[in-house]
């Protein structure tokens, strides 16, 4: 199949969606200038059924719904489109509205983004001591956009919101310094964007250098399985990009395609099925992650559909994660006690060699955070919580509560349990002030 790509400029080209009522082409319009939004071909003819697609979950997945945006957000920008406003006063009505979206959560702007030989290290996140994230500037877009997606500033044109990293060389200097990673994530947008010949430009000075640094596994964070799946079958350099990481494996580096699946149906095509298989044959895993959202996939029998259908397909069920508190939240948003509920009917329901997925976990500032239960302790309800990872690598797996809110839906609306503070704030503040003192994002969010 040839990829098609649709957007605000040409998604009416498509001769179903260019049949969709008003109201949903201008719940597309008026949010699509907010919330970045993207599908293409595969999605639509594949993976939508459009008989049913107002509560289709793929459809909410990949197109912008009126709710997505509070209602004087909403009109606001309605009244913009409409009143004759220019390109540039829509786009500043956007912004505005952008920056009450926490675009930024859990500080990945001030406190993610390191320093090195006195400069901030552009394209790159060290948040957790063995793995570092790198965002190769060619390959910051997707397939299609994710309507939930916390990413979502790197799409929107604003140069200040992206991460993004021109080449890797000095991403090699800093990894030779610092032999505590082990891991180097590709992320974006999706890596798998880029053609081979790109993408091997900034893999190779990593794959050159690893005499020189303790890199051990390489990931690649992308989406193109469930979007894109050609991507690894059919496409022009398909059968390059597979020799790719068949050569990262020969050279003893552990190889892990970090794919997204959000809803079961995007692993029963013909395609994807292929493209894993494929992927699989060079040496490399796939691990498999999604958030637990309303809309999509907030139902302990389909997650446990999906965990059966990855695992038959020789894919890792590795994690699941709650909402993030930025973008369209309020719309996706599920309390913590329901997401638990969620993964505990759902992990309990699959056979051992599915379990091998943790959740439902936050990734706020100061680390992942999961859910490991609900208890009473002392006659009193709680949230037993672990950090999986964290900034201090010594609050990994030590246990701590909060006190039971069935409406909490992150740990900011969390309160303490048996103390007045969670073990790790004091020195969360001291790292938040010793990273930047005059980031305005919320420490603990």
């Amino acid at each position: 199949m040839e990829y098609k790509s649709y957007n605000l400029t040409n998604y009416k080209t498509n001769k179903i969606l260019k049949n969709l009522p008003q109201e949903a082409k201008e719940s597309i319009e008026v949010v699509g200038n907010v919330l970045p939004f993207k599908a293409n071909n595969y999605i639509i003819n594949e993976l939508i059924d459009w008989d049913n697609y107002i509560d289709d979950p793929l459809f909410h997945l990949c197109f912008p719904q009126k709710e997505m945006l509070r209602e004087n957000h909403y009109n606001m920008v309605k009244e913009a489109l409409h009143n004759g406003s220019s390109a540039e006063e829509v786009f500043n009505v956007c912004n505005a509205i952008r920056s009450e979206l926490n675009p930024h959560p859990s500080g990945q702007q001030c406190l993610n983004v390191p320093f090195f030989n006195g400069n901030r290290l552009n394209g790159v996140q060290h948040k957790y001591r063995e793995t570092v994230l790198f965002f190769p500037g060619s390959g910051q877009t997707c397939h299609a956009y994710c309507s939930f997606c916390f990413r979502w500033p790197q799409f929107v044109g604003k140069k200040s919101l992206r991460f993004a990293g021109k080449e890797s060389h000095d991403l090699i200097k800093y990894l030779k310094v610092h032999k505590e990673v082990t891991d180097i994530l590709f992320t974006g947008g999706d890596p798998m964007t880029m053609s081979a010949n790109v993408f091997s430009k900034y893999l190779n000075p990593v794959l050159d250098s690893l005499a020189e640094t303790n890199i051990q596994t390489i990931r690649i964070g992308t989406k193109a399985l469930s979007f894109w799946p050609y991507r690894f079958v059919t496409d022009k350099d398909s059968e390059d990009m597979l020799r790719i990481f068949e050569s990262i494996v020969k050279k003893g580096i552990n190889l892990a395609i970090m794919a997204h699946f959000n809803h079961p149906r995007e692993l029963d095509t013909n395609i994807v099925k292929e493209a894993i298989l494929k992927i699989r044959s060079t040496g490399a895993q796939i691990r498999t992650q999604s958030p637990v959202f309303k809309h999509i996939n907030n139902d302990p029998l389909l997650w446990a559909e999906m965990w059966r259908k990855q695992v038959n397909l020789n894919c890792i069920p590795y994690y699941m994660f709650m909402a993030r508190d930025t973008g369209a939240k309020e719309y996706f948003e599920i309390s913590i006690s329901e997401a638990h509920r969620i993964f505990k009917e759902a992990y309990s329901s699959v056979s051992g060699i599915c379990r091998t997925v943790r959740g439902p976990s936050m990734s706020c500032t100061p680390g992942k955070v999961m859910v490991s239960g609900i208890s009473e302790i002392h006659n009193e309800k709680v949230f037993v919580l672990r950090f999986i990872q964290a900034r201090n690598s010594d609050w990994v797996a030590k246990p701590f509560f909060a006190k039971y809110d069935e409406n909490a839906s992150w740990i900011n609306e969390l309160k303490p349990a048996f103390s007045d503070k969670f073990f790790f704030e004091d020195e969360m503040a001291e790292i938040y002030h010793s990273k930047l003192t005059d980031c305005e994002e919320n420490k603990f969010e």
